[in-house]
Protein backbone atom coordinates (compact mmCIF):
# COMPACT_ATOMS: atom_id res chain seq x y z
CA UNK A 1 0.00 0.00 0.00
CA UNK A 2 2.64 2.12 0.72
CA UNK A 3 4.33 1.67 -2.94
CA UNK A 4 0.82 3.29 -4.64
CA UNK A 5 0.96 6.26 -2.71
CA UNK A 6 4.45 7.09 -3.22
CA UNK A 7 3.51 6.74 -6.92
CA UNK A 8 0.56 8.74 -6.69
CA UNK A 9 2.60 11.27 -4.57
CA UNK A 10 5.70 11.30 -6.83
CA UNK A 11 2.75 11.93 -9.83
CA UNK A 12 1.22 14.81 -8.49
CA UNK A 13 4.35 16.31 -7.36
CA UNK A 14 5.85 16.24 -11.27
CA UNK A 15 2.31 17.26 -12.58
CA UNK A 16 3.23 21.30 -11.97
CA UNK A 17 6.50 20.71 -13.57
CA UNK A 18 5.71 19.42 -16.56
CA UNK A 19 2.45 21.96 -16.84
CA UNK A 20 5.68 24.55 -16.38
CA UNK A 21 7.49 23.06 -19.15
CA UNK A 22 4.44 23.21 -21.73
CA UNK A 23 3.77 27.18 -20.47
CA UNK A 24 4.30 30.46 -21.77
CA UNK A 25 7.48 32.54 -20.60
CA UNK A 26 6.30 35.66 -22.56
CA UNK A 27 4.04 37.25 -25.15
CA UNK A 28 4.74 40.17 -27.28
CA UNK A 29 1.87 42.04 -29.45
CA UNK A 30 2.95 44.71 -31.65
CA UNK A 31 6.31 45.91 -32.48
CA UNK A 32 7.89 49.19 -32.21
CA UNK A 33 10.32 50.30 -35.10
CA UNK A 34 13.86 51.10 -34.68
CA UNK A 35 15.47 54.97 -34.95
CA UNK A 36 19.12 55.24 -34.80
CA UNK A 37 19.24 58.09 -32.29
CA UNK A 38 17.30 57.90 -28.71
CA UNK A 39 18.39 61.77 -28.15
CA UNK A 40 19.83 64.83 -29.15
CA UNK A 41 21.31 67.71 -26.97
CA UNK A 42 22.67 70.89 -28.36
CA UNK A 43 26.36 69.33 -27.45
CA UNK A 44 25.82 65.26 -27.60
CA UNK A 45 23.77 62.44 -30.19
CA UNK A 46 23.21 59.59 -28.36
CA UNK A 47 22.65 56.16 -30.31
CA UNK A 48 19.52 54.24 -30.05
CA UNK A 49 21.62 51.15 -28.27
CA UNK A 50 19.34 48.24 -26.43
CA UNK A 51 20.91 46.32 -24.17
CA UNK A 52 24.01 46.05 -25.88
CA UNK A 53 22.59 45.86 -29.49
CA UNK A 54 22.78 48.91 -32.00
CA UNK A 55 20.18 50.24 -33.80
CA UNK A 56 20.91 50.29 -37.71
CA UNK A 57 21.81 53.66 -39.61
CA UNK A 58 18.64 54.27 -40.88
CA UNK A 59 14.90 54.14 -39.57
CA UNK A 60 12.72 51.53 -39.64
CA UNK A 61 9.04 50.45 -39.07
CA UNK A 62 6.68 47.30 -38.47
CA UNK A 63 3.09 47.37 -39.48
CA UNK A 64 2.59 44.13 -36.98
CA UNK A 65 3.88 42.10 -34.92
CA UNK A 66 3.20 38.94 -32.39
CA UNK A 67 5.48 36.53 -31.12
CA UNK A 68 5.44 33.65 -27.79
CA UNK A 69 8.14 32.32 -26.30
CA UNK A 70 7.22 29.17 -23.89
CA UNK A 71 9.50 28.08 -21.26
CA UNK A 72 11.59 25.64 -23.15
CA UNK A 73 12.75 28.54 -25.33
CA UNK A 74 10.31 27.61 -28.66
CA UNK A 75 9.60 30.77 -30.34
CA UNK A 76 6.72 31.58 -32.94
CA UNK A 77 6.89 35.24 -34.35
CA UNK A 78 4.95 36.60 -37.10
CA UNK A 79 6.64 40.04 -38.34
CA UNK A 80 4.69 41.62 -40.83
CA UNK A 81 5.74 45.34 -42.27
CA UNK A 82 9.27 45.49 -41.28
CA UNK A 83 10.02 48.40 -43.69
CA UNK A 84 12.54 51.16 -44.12
CA UNK A 85 10.81 54.37 -43.02
CA UNK A 86 13.06 56.79 -44.22
CA UNK A 87 15.52 57.02 -47.23
CA UNK A 88 15.01 56.16 -51.13
CA UNK A 89 13.93 52.58 -50.38
CA UNK A 90 10.96 53.79 -48.06
CA UNK A 91 8.25 51.30 -47.32
CA UNK A 92 10.00 48.35 -48.64
CA UNK A 93 12.74 45.90 -47.40
CA UNK A 94 14.83 46.07 -50.50
CA UNK A 95 18.62 46.85 -49.79
CA UNK A 96 20.36 47.82 -53.09
CA UNK A 97 17.37 47.24 -54.89
CA UNK A 98 16.90 43.70 -54.06
CA UNK A 99 15.32 41.60 -50.95
CA UNK A 100 18.36 39.92 -50.05
CA UNK A 101 17.84 40.40 -45.89
CA UNK A 102 17.38 37.65 -43.21
CA UNK A 103 16.20 38.55 -40.21
CA UNK A 104 16.69 36.86 -36.54
CA UNK A 105 15.19 37.00 -32.63
CA UNK A 106 17.10 37.95 -29.68
CA UNK A 107 15.36 37.48 -26.56
CA UNK A 108 16.98 39.06 -23.60
CA UNK A 109 15.47 38.62 -20.05
CA UNK A 110 17.83 41.29 -17.86
CA UNK A 111 17.84 45.23 -17.83
CA UNK A 112 21.68 45.16 -16.50
CA UNK A 113 24.53 44.18 -18.22
CA UNK A 114 25.79 41.63 -18.56
CA UNK A 115 22.83 40.58 -20.93
CA UNK A 116 22.37 36.92 -22.42
CA UNK A 117 20.99 36.69 -25.46
CA UNK A 118 18.87 33.79 -26.47
CA UNK A 119 18.92 33.99 -30.00
CA UNK A 120 17.16 31.76 -33.21
CA UNK A 121 18.30 31.07 -36.24
CA UNK A 122 18.33 33.51 -39.55
CA UNK A 123 15.22 33.40 -41.49
CA UNK A 124 14.28 35.86 -44.86
CA UNK A 125 12.89 39.39 -44.35
CA UNK A 126 10.43 39.63 -47.62
CA UNK A 127 10.61 42.38 -50.12
CA UNK A 128 7.33 43.77 -48.18
CA UNK A 129 9.01 42.65 -44.87
CA UNK A 130 7.14 39.81 -43.83
CA UNK A 131 8.87 37.46 -42.28
CA UNK A 132 8.23 34.12 -39.63
CA UNK A 133 10.24 32.78 -36.97
CA UNK A 134 9.42 29.14 -36.19
CA UNK A 135 12.55 28.06 -33.51
CA UNK A 136 14.29 27.63 -30.34
CA UNK A 137 16.42 30.31 -28.71
CA UNK A 138 20.00 28.95 -28.25
CA UNK A 139 20.66 29.66 -25.21
CA UNK A 140 17.55 28.33 -23.68
CA UNK A 141 16.02 31.20 -21.66
CA UNK A 142 15.80 31.05 -17.81
CA UNK A 143 12.95 28.64 -17.08
CA UNK A 144 11.59 30.65 -13.71
CA UNK A 145 10.90 33.48 -15.10
CA UNK A 146 12.19 36.79 -17.91
CA UNK A 147 11.23 39.23 -15.50
CA UNK A 148 11.93 42.54 -17.76
CA UNK A 149 12.05 41.11 -21.47
CA UNK A 150 12.89 42.46 -24.84
CA UNK A 151 12.20 40.78 -28.03
CA UNK A 152 14.45 42.55 -30.96
CA UNK A 153 14.72 41.48 -34.08
CA UNK A 154 17.76 41.84 -35.59
CA UNK A 155 19.73 41.97 -39.22
CA UNK A 156 21.69 38.47 -39.52
CA UNK A 157 24.40 40.06 -41.21
CA UNK A 158 25.23 43.26 -39.19
CA UNK A 159 23.56 42.24 -35.90
CA UNK A 160 22.11 45.84 -35.40
CA UNK A 161 18.05 45.59 -34.55
CA UNK A 162 14.90 46.46 -36.84
CA UNK A 163 12.18 46.33 -34.57
CA UNK A 164 11.13 45.50 -30.59
CA UNK A 165 8.13 43.80 -29.98
CA UNK A 166 5.95 45.40 -27.06
CA UNK A 167 5.33 43.32 -24.16
CA UNK A 168 1.81 41.89 -23.98
CA UNK A 169 0.63 41.21 -19.90
CA UNK A 170 -2.13 39.60 -19.96
CA UNK A 171 -5.53 38.36 -22.29
CA UNK A 172 -7.07 42.07 -21.43
CA UNK A 173 -4.64 44.16 -22.99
Amino acid sequence: MKIPSLLLLAGVALAPLSAVADGVLVKFNGGIGAIPVSTVSATAVTLNIVRGVSAPNQIWAIADFKAEVMVDGHIKADGQGLVFAGGNTIGTALVGGAASLKVFATLICENVAPFTQHNTNPVPLAANGDFKIDDTLMPPPPRSSCATPVLLIRNADNRNWFAAGIQKFDEND
